[in-house]
């Protein structure tokens, strides 16, 4: 079979022949159809973040936002063609209070591997075996949507930890702003523009207009901010204080900026992984916004089963042409390095074994 694999060294990509796996008895086999592009996979191909192979690997099979069919059930539960969705950590110790507990989102580095990413082979190949606990089913009618599953769910757990950390008192939230318009950051805002949480959203950007991203921002509703005109810090004076934050740019001063664009009791979550970085800030006043607003920052990766399924009820409910609205390109096998590229038209890619 075909598989697209790092080898870190270089790094460099390579288009490679493997063999099909087979299952073990604990596994099922699955065919697979289409493997969602992110920022994250354009960092681990440039060597940035993870890339590890796994142990006694030179290499590493990458993706981790994948949907495929059920080809050999294996005996679980499920049945040949079930359309299914892999989550993306593995635990290193089956025994860890964490895997136990089906919370591997909340375990800590060095306790799991996570597919296509660090540590243990991803989707991006035309078959995969996986252990049924980490598959999700899908209906037939998200069949060619169910890429986005994964990065949906990313939102699915912030809405989770933010209403579950707020849960002390009546918060009534009204409003959502999303820090960056990459893909990540635009089917979040949709998730919060179409959900019942908030009756207002906006998203910040940095593009002129005419661009695909702001029509996107704007056909769901979404007011679109301009960074180069209003910073985080004059976001309630232009727009409103927002009650809810959620970041994806990876920027790193965003992680102090974002609690200025707060209003009482608001709260930031951080879904971006920033590179090295150094920058002043004015810490007393950073301190005093917190604990006299009631102001809470989050930082969020990864998600459990609960989200994964939250985000597939979720996509249901949403009309297709939204998802269409958010792929830029689907590529062949052969074409993953086009997959790759970042323009200013790139929104999301996928890349399709069915090509």
């Amino acid at each position: 079979m075909q598989a697209v694999a790092l080898y870190p060294e270089g790094p460099e990509l390579r288009i490679v022949e493997k063999p099909k796996p087979e299952p073990t008895d604990d596994e099922v086999l699955v065919r697979t159809r289409y493997v969602g592009i992110d920022g994250s996979d354009r960092r681990i191909v440039a060597g940035d973040i993870g890339g590890d192979p796994p142990d006694g690997a030179d290499h590493l099979v990458i993706g981790h936002e994948a949907v495929g069919v059920v080809e050999d059930p294996n005996g679980s539960d499920f049945e040949t063609g079930d359309v299914v969705v892999p989550m993306v950590r593995r635990p290193t110790d089956e025994m860890s209070r964490f895997a136990e507990n089906a919370e591997l989102d909340m375990a800590p580095p060095g306790t799991f591997h996570e597919c296509g990413i660090t540590g243990a082979h991803g989707y991006m190949a035309e078959y995969f075996t996986a252990d049924p606990e980490y598959l999700v089913p899908v209906p037939d009618s998200l069949a060619d949507y169910g890429i986005f599953v994964e990065p949906a769910s990313i939102a699915e757990k912030a809405l989770d930890q933010v209403f579950t950390a707020r849960s002390g008192f009546d918060w009534r939230p009204e409003s959502a702003f999303v820090l960056g318009n990459g893909n990540l950051g635009l089917l979040a805002l949709a998730r919060f523009s179409t959900g019942d949480e908030f009756d207002r959203t906006y998203c910040l950007g940095r593009r002129d207009r005419p661009d695909p991203t702001i029509e996107f921002v704007e056909s769901v509703g979404g007011t679109y901010v301009d960074s180069r005109e209003t910073k985080l810090s004059e976001f309630p004076d232009v727009y409103e204080p927002a009650d809810f934050v959620f970041e994806t740019t990876g920027y790193p001063q965003h992680s102090i900026e974002a609690v200025s664009a707060l209003g009482p009791n608001g709260i930031v979550t951080l879904q971006g992984i920033p590179g090295d970085s150094t920058f002043e800030v004015e810490g007393g006043g950073f301190h005093s916004d917190l604990v006299v607003n009631n102001k809470g920052v989050l930082g969020v990766v990864n998600s459990r089963r609960p989200h994964f399924e939250a985000a597939v009820e979720w996509l249901q409910a949403v009309p297709t042409s939204l998802l269409d609205g958010l792929v830029s390109g689907v590529y062949a096998v052969d074409g993953v390095e086009d997959a790759l590229s970042d323009t200013d038209e790139t929104i999301k890619t996928v890349v399709s074994f069915e090509k």
